[in-house]
Formats: structure tokens, sequence, C-alpha cells
């Protein structure tokens, strides 16, 4: 008799061990009907599924990386709230209800380098996180690139290299300013313009979307230099074209055009796996 008290309870504290385990999430998070808890994430929110509607959720409206939690009723039944976001990374909470919730905002840490490889969306050729690191890998490479460059006023600016990684291509610009003038950046744009323009037909322009940028694009002090650089899905350059690369200055006049032909970007180098 004794013995089949000792397995029944040894089963007993298997199996609430075990729901423990699956119950509870990565993240508890405490909610209540008369606080908002805030959660912000490293990057951009992509996904949120609640476990019931009893957990109310929703996103700021001018961010993209902060979400708000709160109870639709008192004593909501312990659920779970999943949320993907654009590094491709799932973060999964332990819902519990508490009138007084102790802590209101959670900071969600960047998962580690070992999650890199998460989820990957399907219009998406690398997720952020890939991208970020490989944009980080050749921000200081040495120039490898010559002839696509521009100056103005003793601001330079010019492509030191072009890489390739699957469907991604990686822009390093440098900027150096020469001048006792500190020049801060207006607008960094690339666009696809015909080379030649019949006086009939309006310009035809095609602007790119940078998927990523790493660097310092907000300006370059006085005798300094920054180098930034811009991730695009991997484009090729029809012959009546040329891609451009416009910085502006604001409220000044320094303002440069970069060209970049075909011939500099079939020769893109190929970068390796993130290790």
């Amino acid at each position: 008799m004794k013995r089949l008290v000792s397995m029944a309870l040894g089963c007993w504290f298997f199996v609430s061990a075990f729901s423990q385990t699956t119950t509870c999430s990565n993240y508890p998070l405490s909610i209540s009907t008369s606080k908002t808890t805030s959660l912000i994430f490293p990057f951009a929110i992509r996904h949120v599924d609640r476990g019931t509607k009893d957990v109310l959720v929703e996103q700021v409206k001018e961010t993209e990386n902060i979400l708000m939690v709160k109870a639709a009723k008192a004593d909501v039944t312990e659920t779970n709230l999943s949320v993907i976001t654009s590094d491709g990374q799932l973060y999964s909470f332990c819902i519990k209800y508490d009138s007084f919730p102790h802590l209101l905002v959670h900071y969600l840490p960047v998962q580690g380098p070992n999650a890199i490889s998460g989820v990957l969306f399907r219009e998406q050729v690398m997720n952020s996180a890939q991208l970020e690191s490989h944009a980080k890998s050749i921000l200081n490479n040495k120039r490898r690139t010559f002839g696509i460059k521009d100056n103005k006023w003793e601001i330079l600016a010019r492509v030191n290299g072009i890489y390739i990684k699957d469907n991604v291509m990686f822009f390093q610009l440098v900027l150096e300013n020469l001048s006792a003038i500190d020049y801060d950046i207006d607008f960094i744009r690339f666009y696809l313009k015909d080379n030649k323009i019949n006086k009939r037909t309006a310009t035809q322009e095609k602007e790119l979307k940078p998927l990523c940028i790493v660097g310092n694009t907000s300006g370059v002090k006085a005798i300094n230099k920054t180098l930034i650089v811009f991730a695009f899905e991997k484009f090729t350059i029809p012959d009546a074209k040329s891609f451009l690369i416009e910085i502006a200055e604001k409220n000044g006049g320094r303002h440069l055009l970069l060209k970049v032909h075909n011939n500099k970007i079939i020769k893109a180098k190929s970068l390796p796996d993130i290790q």
C-alpha cells in the first residue's frame, strides 16, 4: 500500500513539474485591468498571438517595437502570449493575472547569437539580425572599390566596397569632412535613373529603400569621417539607367551625387556565412 502511495505521489510531482515547465514560457508576465504593461522589443514586431481574448494587446502606432498588454477582466486564467519580431525571434510569455503588477515596463533582450537563425518571413531575404551582422562585419573593411566618388567644398563621399550575400547586396560608404564646419546630413537617397531623358517625357526614377543601415547617418564632425553600410535586395542596372546615391546637407549647399555603373555591381565580393 505504501509503495502504491509513493508511486502515486511520485507521478503527481512529475506531472506537476512537467505542467509548470510547459505552461510557463520563457518570460513570466503579470497583467491587470487597471494598469497597462508595456513590452519593448529590440526589433520591430511582426506578429502577435494571444492565448485568449481576455488578454488585450495593442501595438503603439508611432513605433514598431512596443506592445501594450492589459487584462480584459479580473482573474484571467493563466494563458500565454507569443510575439515574433523582425529579427526572426519568437518571444513566449506566461501570463498571469495580478491586481497590482510590480513591473509595468519590460525591456526584452536581444536573443543571443546562437538564436540568429530564427523565423524567416516569406518576403524576406534575410532576417534583421542577419542583415545587421553582415553589415557590421564589413563596416570597417579596407577599400576595395575605386572610381565611385564625389566631392564638394571639402566634403568627400565614396563607395569603398560592394558585397553580396545570398540575395542581398551591401554598399560600404565613406563620408569625409575635410572642413572646419560640421556636415549635417539631411537625407541619403538611392535611386535608378534614366541616363538620357527625352524633353517630351517625364524623368523616370525608381527609388530603392535599404533593407538595413549600419553606421552614423546623422552627420560628420569637422575634420572627421564616418562609415556607413547600406543593404539592398540584389539588383543589376539596366543599360539605359544608372544607380545614384544622393547625399544632401541640412541647411547647406554641399550636396553630393555618386553614380554607380554595372561594371562595379557585377564585381561585388561574396561574404562568408555568419559564424
